[in-house]
C-alpha cells in the first residue's frame, strides 16, 4: 500500500517561483535559467511513491535535490507545485493547524546534526517532542524511556549530553523521534557525521528497528554503501530530478544511464544480487522418471557434449543430485544400474534468494557449479566460479547490465529420457 505519492513535484528558490516555471515549461534548462533569472530549480518533476513500512532511500549527488525534497515531505521547505500524497490525503493543501499536528503526530524528522539541548538530561530531550505536543510529564518520560531503551540507552536516562559520545547523542535524537510514536520518519543524512564504526552500529540499530515496528522511512544518503545496506528501494536524483526509482538489485542491473551506473561503479554485488539474480541453466540435465535406467546412454551423452556433471531433477524439476562421468563409468564398473548410487556426496545446494556473499564458500570449495533452487526446491541453475568472478569484474567496471546481457541464459542441455 502506498504511503507517501509525490506527484509532478517542483521546488524553485527566488522572489518569482512562477516566471521559473513558465520557462521550464517553454523547454529551458536549470543552468539557463538561474543565468537568466538568478532563480534555482532545487526540485523538477518528481515522480515516485514510498510504500507502507519500506525503507526508502534517496540519493544522489551534493545539490541534486534530495535534501529539499525529504523536507517537502513535511513542508518545512514549501513546494512550489505539485502533489504531495499521505495516505491520500494531500500535504499541501493542509491548513496551518492540520500540519502542526501532522508533523507533531504523524512525522518525525532525525537531522545530521544531533541538535541536543545541553541543559536539558537524556531523558528530556528525548521527551521534547511530547513536551510541545501538552503530553503530561509522567507519560511523556514513560514513553522516552521506551523509546531510549529501543535504541540501546537504558541506564543513560539521566546523564547529560555533554556526557555522551557521537553516537550516542545521535540515538538520542533517533529516540525523540520514536517517542511520538510517529507513522512516518524522515532522516535526512542521519549518520553520515558520525564515523564510520558508528555509523554501521547505527545502521544496524535502524535496521533492527525496522524488523519490530516497520515504519515508513525516508531516508536521505549521499553514501552508496550506506543506501544498499539499509535500503528496500532507491531513487537517485540528479540536478533536481528523480531519474531512476528500484530495488538496488534493479538498477544494479539495469541502470537507466550513465550517470546512474557511475554511482554503482565498483559496487561489491555479493551483498546486493542473489544466486537467483546470477545463476544460469548452463549444465546438462537428466529427468529421472524411475529408480533404474540406462545410466550407460547419460555417460555417453556427457561425453557427446564435452561435459563432466549433470544435474538429476524430477518431473516437476525438482532438484535430487549430482552425477559425473567418473561417478557413472565407476557405478558401471560395479555392474550398478541405480542413478542414485552414482549421486556424488556432499553437494551443496542453495537457495535463488541466498546473498552471493552467503553463496561464496560453497562456490570457492565444490569442484563442480553450484545447483541453485527456488523455495519449493525447483531447480533453477547453476553458479560456477567463472560465473561468480565475472559477475564481481562486471560490477567493478560499472558493467554489470552489459555483462548479464551479453551472456544470456544459454539454451539448456536435456539428456535423452533415459532414466
Amino acid at each position: 500500500m502506498e504511503k507517501i505519492t509525490v506527484k509532478n513535484l517542483f521546488k524553485v528558490f527566488g522572489e518569482q517561483p512562477e516566471e521559473a516555471m513558465s520557462l521550464l515549461r517553454d523547454g529551458k534548462s536549470k543552468q539557463e535559467i538561474y543565468e537568466l533569472t538568478g532563480m534555482t530549480v532545487g526540485v523538477q518533476d518528481a515522480n515516485f511513491s514510498v510504500m507502507a513500512g519500506e525503507t526508502f532511500v534517496i540519493m544522489g549527488l551534493s545539490g541534486s535535490g534530495k535534501s529539499t525534497m525529504v523536507r517537502m515531505i513535511n513542508r518545512l521547505v514549501e513546494p512550489t507545485a505539485g502533489e504531495l500524497l499521505v495516505d491520500g490525503e494531500d500535504v499541501l493543501q493542509m491548513s496551518g493547524d492540520e500540519l502542526v499536528r501532522f508533523r507533531r503526530g504523524r512525522t518525525c524528522m532525525v537531522f545530521q546534526s544531533f541538535a541536543l539541548m545541553p541543559h536539558l538530561s537524556v531523558l528530556d530531550n528525548a521527551a521534547f517532542g511530547l513536551e510541545l505536543s501538552g503530553v503530561d510529564k509522567g507519560q511523556r518520560h514513560e514513553r522516552a524511556r521506551q523509546a531510549l531503551e529501543q535504541v540501546g540507552l537504558k541506564g543513560w536516562e539521566n546523564a547529560w549530553p555533554k556526557e555522551l559520545s557521537g553516537g550516542m547523542q545521535q540515538r538520542v535524537g533517533l529516540a525523540r523521534g520514536l517517542t511520538v510514536d510517529p507513522d512516518i520518519m524522515l532522516m535526512d543524512e542521519a549518520f553520515s557525521a558520525l564515523d564510520p564504526l558508528i555509523r554501521t552500529e547505527m545502521q544496524d540499530e535502524l535496521i533492527k528497528l525496522q524488523e519490530n515496528q516497520q515504519r515508513t522511512i525516508v531516508f536521505i544518503s549521499h553514501d552508496l554503501n550506506e543506501a544498499l545496506r539499509i535500503g528496500d528501494r532507491i531513487a537517485i536524483m540528479e540536478g533536481g530530478r528523480v531519474v531512476q526509482v528500484g530495488t538496488p538489485e534493479e538498477i544494479l542491473q539495469n541502470p537507466v544511464d550513465d550517470y546512474v551506473r557511475a554511482f554503482f561503479r565498483g559496487v561489491d554485488p555479493t551483498g546486493v544480487l542473489s544466486a537467483g539474480d546470477v545463476a544460469l541453466q548452463s549444465q546438462p540435465t537428466v529427468i529421472w522418471r524411475r529408480e533404474k535406467g540406462d545410466v550407460r546412454a547419460v555417460l555417453e551423452q556427457l561425453n557427446q557434449y564435452d561435459r563432466e556433471f549433470a544435474y538429476v531433477l524430477g518431473r516437476n524439476r525438482s532438484f535430487h543430485g549430482v552425477v559425473s562421468a567418473d561417478s557413472l563409468r565407476s557405478l558401471l564398473d560395479r555392474g550398478g544400474d541405480h542413478i542414485r548410487e552414482a549421486f556424488l556426496p556432499d553437494v551443496s545446494v542453495v537457495h535463488s534468494d541466498e546473498s552471493l556473499q552467503n553463496i561464496l564458500p560453497a562456490v570457492a570449495h565444490q569442484p563442480w557449479p553450484i545447483p541453485v533452487v527456488d523455495e519449493n526446491g525447483v531447480y533453477r541453475g547453476v553458479i560456477s566460479k567463472n560465473r561468480f568472478l565475472r559477475t564481481l569484474h562486471w560490477a567493478e567496471q560499472g558493467t554489470l547490465s552489459e555483462g548479464f546481457a551479453e551472456n544470456l541464459q544459454p539454451e539448456p542441455i536435456t539428456l535423452k529420457d533415459s532414466l
